[in-house]
């Protein structure tokens, strides 16, 4: 993982969890990078969506906020979140931490099947 805006030499390497694998690894003829797009082109169609939905004051960094805090609700541990996340210190992590609930709200939801190809 690269932070495009920031200096040479941040890559991080990060754990890809199981379903994100099956997703990648379900992609037909993917080659090369799996997401060619770039940030800039990634942010502007959030937004656009966003405003195409009446979704306002939602930015595509906040599901990195949202994503870390549903692992947490999942049971994750700290050290399993920041391997999947990049983050190098608890102090970093805990500020994208909001935990609302606990257990795996979609454990049952028959889109994550459809999206992994196990129809």
């Amino acid at each position: 993982m690269k932070h495009p805006g920031e200096k040479l030499g941040n890559d991080t390497w990060v754990d890809l969890p199981e379903e994100a694998i099956r997703i990648i690894d379900s992609m037909s003829g993917h080659i090369g990078e799996i997401f060619p797009y770039s940030p800039d082109a990634i942010t502007a169609n959030f937004t656009r969506a966003c405003k195409l939905l009446g979704i306002e004051d939602l930015h595509f960094h906040d599901l990195r906020h949202e994503g870390i805090s549903r692992l947490f609700e999942m049971g994750w541990n700290i050290r399993h979140v920041a391997d999947v996340s990049g983050h190098r210190s608890w102090v970093s992590l805990k500020r994208y931490t909001h935990i609302r609930e606990t257990g795996d709200k979609y454990a049952n939801w028959p889109g994550l099947q459809l999206a992994i190809g196990n129809t």
